[in-house]
């Protein structure tokens, strides 16, 4: 849980994310290279998070189905 006084809202969100199994990842990635991303995900009307995902699960099909 969230250290110190946490409001409710913050103790709830933590402890949905916890139950639905989300996890928070930081990778170091060129800055013009993420702002493109950004705006390329803006401009589709997509979130950055969705498509990622999208994206990370196409490549893990592709690599367990030796395409």
């Amino acid at each position: 849980m969230p250290v110190g006084s946490p409001k409710p809202q913050t103790v709830a969100t933590k402890k949905y994310e916890a139950k639905a199994g989300f996890v928070s990842k930081s990778y170091k990635l060129r800055k013009e290279l993420t702002e493109e991303f950004a705006r390329a995900c803006k401009k589709k009307g997509v979130s950055a998070a969705g498509q990622l995902t999208v994206m990370m699960q196409a490549f893990i099909d592709e690599v367990n189905n030796g395409k």
